[in-house]
């Protein structure tokens, strides 16, 4: 299937969109972006997956995000939620997708496990890299430490997205506001039933491995993978051994369905 990408009008806002791999395949990944990036962002991973898995893999950019429309309100506490029950259905909806895998990155992973929570029996499991489960020192400090670059990074994401400058300061932001430090989603979590792939890198400056350990804690179901020398971009620092590990665990899921 041409992997260009497109729009597409959910919801009454227009969305770009990718698809990846064979379009007969019978199984369906959906990837979920990180809390600054979008489909161009991904780069070749998308298509790498579907190959190697041999899956149809969705690639969207969320509102705001890429080349999709801008979003018509302003983010609030619960926007991952939004994206998780409302945003995330709509758009399986539109595609006619049933039973997805949902590969989430950072803020996309946090999504994808929002969803499963909520929608147990419209997925079929989760693969999560660098997830937030809750907000951590360490993470308000590499935010803040992003911000210090703010000029330089706004013209390299200028590249990828309509409006860099307002993606930008809208996560800074909300991250950043005092309300959203006690965001948290350890209850949701401890709801999701479906097999979980958890991946994160040691030297992750986001966040430490008490995201992952705690998922662990509260959903049995879940292998845990710790990478050494790997930061918050597993899937793009270790990429081969980040496919081989979602490879597998696509396999073993589509097996045992």
């Amino acid at each position: 299937m041409d992997s260009a990408s497109c729009t597409a009008r959910i919801s009454g806002s227009a969305y770009e969109f990718a698809w990846f791999g064979n379009s007969t395949a019978s199984q369906t990944i959906v990837v979920l972006h990180e809390g600054l990036g979008c489909v161009e962002l991904w780069r070749d991973f998308p298509e790498r997956l579907a190959e190697k898995a041999s899956c149809r893999v969705l690639a969207y950019s969320r509102l705001g995000h890429g080349r999709s429309d801008q979003p018509l309100a302003e983010r609030n506490v619960s926007y991952l939620h939004q994206e998780a029950h409302v945003v995330l259905p709509a758009v399986l909806k539109y595609f006619e997708i049933e039973a997805p895998i949902l590969w989430g990155h950072s803020d996309g992973a946090s999504i994808a496990l929002l969803y499963a929570a909520e929608f147990p029996d419209r997925v079929k499991s989760v693969v999560v890299a660098a997830p937030h489960l809750f907000v951590e020192n360490v993470t308000v400090s590499g935010i803040r430490e992003t911000d210090q670059r703010f000029e330089h990074l706004v013209k390299r994401l200028g590249r990828y997205h309509d409006d860099a400058k307002a993606l930008f300061l809208a996560w800074r932001n909300i991250w950043l506001s005092s309300e959203f430090y006690s965001w948290n989603i350890e209850n949701e979590v401890s709801k999701v039933k479906c097999p979980i792939l958890a991946i994160q890198g040691r030297d992750d400056q986001y966040g430490t491995l008490a995201q992952v350990g705690r998922i662990k804690e509260l959903a049995s179901q879940t292998e845990l993978v710790i990478l050494d020398d790997c930061a918050h971009a597993p899937h793009q620092e270790q990429a081969d051994a980040v496919l081989a590990l979602s490879v597998d665990f696509v396999r073993k899921t589509v097996v045992s369905a």
